[in-house]
């Protein structure tokens, strides 16, 4: 695509800027905002102007501009309950992202530039709402792509992660010796798993399932770092979501590394497939929730249910698992309070027989899941997960 007048400040040369540029709708027209009356029309007509100073080439004012939508919108975002936020205004954030992205890599040169624009990127990923068919997800690509040709090693201002330290910590594994395990099967037909578990729900787990991922051979600390160390994740931190001191933060997966281990980024996802058995469900593939669980020896998930189905495979490190039927809820306590109605109030491997008596007595399942191995938890069925190394597992809920 030859340099023309429609963007002239991202004129041809640096491959970064056309591969940026080639994302655009080709004329300011095309770039449709389609926001409704909920967004106020100063900051749309704010956003529209930003749109005309990038096309028209004037790139320092358009940064201007799109960093006092970004921040208004980030105002917004931030005001009241998440799910009060109305879409159009998470929308207005990914576009003042985008303008602001585009901004900053209009003359890259320096891996900290085009770092630093990556992490505005995620924030658009993290906060706003997908714009122009996943703009944002392409761009972050194209960005992570530039940042690996660039450089070797950590991102720009960050530390190199203890990695052999944190692989030598282990948490201490259960006697399991009086525990009813959880069955195990190799490779079972789609037809005898929708019959045998499925169905009647009863949990399993599945050998040789995900032996051809790619990840299964690929995945390190040490190629999370090089993949993904400079993308910004989500990160909870403390032991369980349920301790007072738990809370959540914003930062790079290089960050984490280095801090806690020694998130929406498409190099780990072409490592991994959806199980076959999803195909068994009501729903298409885009329809499949696929999250990823990194963490170090001990971090734990309290005993809890999800409304779907749930294939959870574990990559790297092992996990200690207990498993109960949604027929002994009322054994397990859930709390009372609609924010944790799903979530036990019991601390499962060392529970107060005072105040939760029927709970000794709920039975379960229990296992230890390896590498390699994926486990079916069926819709509603409680499970705690308590990591007993450095753990990676990636979790399918489907319906």
């Amino acid at each position: 695509m030859q340099p023309s007048s429609r963007h002239p400040g991202l004129p041809g040369a640096a491959p970064l800027r056309d591969a940026l540029r080639a994302l655009l709708p080709r004329t300011e027209e095309e770039m449709k905002l389609d926001l409704s009356e909920r967004v106020e029309g100063s900051v749309a007509t704010l956003l529209q102007q930003a749109t005309a100073l990038l096309y028209g080439g004037r790139l320092s004012e358009c940064l201007q501009m799109s960093e006092a939508v970004r921040d208004y919108a980030w105002e917004k975002l931030n005001t009241g309950a998440w799910q009060d936020v109305h879409k159009d205004w998470r929308r207005v954030y990914a576009f003042g992202c985008l303008l602001q992205v585009l901004c900053l890599c209009e003359a890259p040169g320096d891996t900290t530039t085009v770092a630093a624009a990556l992490n505005v990127c995620d924030m658009g990923l993290l906060m706003g709402a997908a714009i122009l068919e996943d703009i944002l997800i392409k761009v972050a690509a194209i960005l992570q792509k530039h940042l690996s040709e660039k450089r070797a090693g950590p991102c720009p201002a960050q530390e190199q992660p203890s990695i052999k330290k944190a692989r030598k910590e282990h948490a201490s594994v259960p006697d399991m010796m009086s525990e009813r395990a959880v069955p195990r099967l190799h490779c079972p037909s789609l037809q005898y798993f929708r019959e045998h578990h499925l169905v009647p729900e009863r949990p399993v787990i599945l050998g040789g399932v995900a032996d051809h991922w790619p990840c299964m051979k690929k995945w390190s600390v040490e190629y999370i770092q090089e993949v993904a160390g400079c993308r910004t994740v989500p990160v909870e931190l403390g032991s369980r979501y349920t301790d007072e001191e738990w809370s959540q933060r914003l930062m790079t997966v290089s960050e984490f590394i280095s801090k806690y281990i020694l998130s929406e980024i498409p190099e780990l996802r072409q490592d991994i497939s959806i199980p076959d058995y999803c195909c068994l469900g009501d729903g298409e593939d885009e329809d499949i929730t696929i999250n990823a669980w990194f963490g170090p020896p001990g971090t734990v998930s309290p005993l809890h249910q999800d409304p779907q189905q749930n294939f959870l495979a574990q990559v790297i490190g092992r996990k200690y698992i207990r498993l109960y039927s949604p027929q002994e809820s009322d054994a397990l306590y859930p709390h009372s309070t609609h924010l944790l109605h799903n979530t036990s109030q019991v601390d499962v491997e060392s529970p107060d027989p005072e105040r939760f008596p029927r709970f000794p007595e709920a039975p379960f399942l229990s296992c230890v899941l390896c590498p390699g191995e994926v486990l079916f938890i069926p819709a509603r069925w409680w499970h705690y997960v308590r990591a007993l190394d450095l753990s990676f597992s990636v979790s399918f809920w489907w319906s």
